[in-house]
């Protein structure tokens, strides 16, 4: 197994129980403890773990955001899958509002030979991804680039949303929350993304189950400013209920194999 694939287990374990055990994953990955220790020191070092006698416990905050090329790594097959269902909802025809993120950048690609759409996005990498299919045309934002995520902001990018009125928009959020509602890391995107939501006849939120019952440092909006929810899990316990009760349609993506279904 490759460290990067490692790490991100681990990373996957740190947020589902809160800790690590450094002789529990040496056996659980047939590899020496000296490894299971570099490879949470390089955790650590990014600011996603926080080494502790015998392991790490989670080292993040509400306003911490994981490196894009770490999140392109975690959850793959998931967010593949709920790229690939997201494309399913777009039309030939369309004027579709793209945000930035890992699981975005997937459904562009996903997009690549649809024909006749109109995508505007407030992300480099999207733009990149599409800048070459001859029969899209593909509208930048404008902004301030943030360093490393490559996502536009400030009220350039947040003003180009307000003078557009698109069909739907595909939603990135770093927590779905019965109370707090959606959420992310970034104050400066978040503007972005409300901006992005007044202007979509229908919001599209894509976000996999990791994201279920966490409150990230900015609020975007309540459960009710959303239509559907594309996700790799059914939302369980209060969370599903307050989904419901905002009328939110949740499409669960088919893994390989299996078909999709909406609740």
């Amino acid at each position: 197994m490759k460290s990067g694939t490692r790490r991100s287990l681990l990373l996957q374990q740190l947020d589902e129980t809160g800790s690590v055990s450094v002789t529990a994953a040496s056996e659980r990955f047939q590899v020496s403890p000296m490894t299971i220790r570099r490879d949470l020191l390089e955790l650590e070092r990014a600011g996603l773990a926080r080494r502790v006698h015998g392991g790490a416990v989670v080292g993040r905050g509400r306003s911490y955001e994981p490196p894009i090329l770490l999140r392109e790594s975690e959850f793959a097959d998931q967010k593949d899958a709920i790229a690939r269902a997201a494309v399913g909802l777009v039309a030939q025809g369309d004027s579709l509002a793209l945000d930035t993120g890992s699981t975005c950048l997937r459904i562009a690609e996903h997009l690549s030979g649809q024909r006749n759409l109109t995508i505007v996005t407030p992300s480099l990498r999207v733009a990149r991804a599409l800048s070459e299919e001859p029969d899209m045309r593909v509208i930048v934002s404008g902004g301030v680039v943030r360093v490393g995520e490559e996502s536009l902001t400030g009220e350039l990018a947040a003003h180009a949303f307000e003078q557009l009125s698109v069909d739907r928009v595909m939603l990135a959020v770093a927590g779905i929350d019965g109370d707090f509602g959606l959420s992310d890391y970034n104050w400066e995107d978040v503007l972005v993304k409300k901006a992005m939501i007044r202007s979509a006849k229908e919001v599209i939120a894509v976000a996999d189950s990791r994201k279920f019952d966490q409150v990230a440092f900015s609020r975007i909006a309540g459960l009710e400013a959303i239509s559907t929810l594309v996700t790799d899990r059914l939302p369980e316990g209060p969370l599903r209920a307050r989904l419901n009760d905002a009328g939110v349609t949740v499409i669960v993506a088919p893994q390989k194999n299996t078909n999709l279904h909406a609740v």
